[in-house]
């Protein structure tokens, strides 16, 4: 590491009697950089109690269980037939909408290191909230914050978003198996590896003929699984079901679940 020189700032000619006499090295960075190879432990101190806004007392369990669900719905409900004219709905109904908020929400887990998932309501927060995938999801989130603002702290965004999707597929016919309440909401982004890429759509995690780094599962940097124009953009159905295969793989589903979810 190049020597450390000290000089003094120009305060002194000033006379200033306190910065005048301060030294800083002028070469050198930070701690990481003289240690490189030191253990990085930023990571434990990431949504720490003490910095928990609803305080230690607070247990979102017994708080959510207060809540009328069927009154819930129907303020979801009211809300999803109500077109706005800042974002109008499609046919007048945003249940498509708020159904790919929530999947959306759910499909950054991954296998491999349990990472992502709807459970924190993480979709808030950089940079899951400008990835291209996600484009236009904040408007879903800003047509619910009444609903979010009358219930406060009894109801969770990660309970919400998924549960509106719950409630769009009911509210066109679609028999669900129930909703369990209980995502308690983050209040930081939370530190997920998602990719070496510096850009958007990049796709520098892949090795060999077409080995995914682990532990990612989507194709590319900004996407929740894969491209559907195909691989890269290329309409090549031979190539694009070898990446749908893996990808969902790893996003814990099997063949027939995948089968269901993207032709059904």
């Amino acid at each position: 590491h190049p020597p450390i020189t000290e000089t003094t700032t120009g305060a002194a000619s000033n006379g200033c009697p306190v910065v005048g006499h301060m030294k800083y090295p002028v070469e050198g960075g930070g701690n990481q950089d003289w240690w490189p190879n030191r253990l990085n432990l930023k990571v434990l101190h990431q949504n720490p109690a003490v910095a928990d806004p609803m305080g230690a007392a607070f247990d979102y369990a017994a708080e959510v269980a207060t809540i009328d669900v069927n009154a819930l719905t129907r303020d979801i409900e009211e809300v999803m037939t109500t077109s706005q004219p800042w974002w109008p709905a499609d046919y007048g109904h945003y249940g498509p909408l708020f159904i790919r908020m929530a999947w959306h929400a759910a499909g950054t887990y991954r296998i491999h290191d349990g990472r992502g998932g709807a459970g924190g309501g993480m979709q808030r927060f950089a940079p899951l909230n400008s990835w291209p995938d996600n484009a236009s999801l904040d408007k879903a989130r800003r047509l619910l914050w009444p609903v979010k603002k009358k219930y406060g702290k009894k109801l969770s965004w990660a309970d919400l978003i998924v549960f509106a999707g719950n409630c769009a597929l009911e509210s066109m016919g679609f028999k669900t198996f129930g909703f369990g309440f209980g995502r308690v909401d983050q209040w930081e982004p939370d530190e997920v590896y998602w990719g070496k890429e510096a850009t958007w759509l990049g796709d520098e995690r892949y090795s060999g003929k077409r080995d995914l780094e682990n532990p990612l599962a989507a194709v590319q940097m900004g996407l929740i699984y894969v491209n559907p124009e195909g691989p890269n953009g290329n309409p090549d159905p031979m190539a694009a079901a070898v990446d749908i295969r893996e990808t969902f793989r790893r996003m814990a589903m099997n063949d027939v679940e995948t089968a269901a979810l993207i032709v059904g």
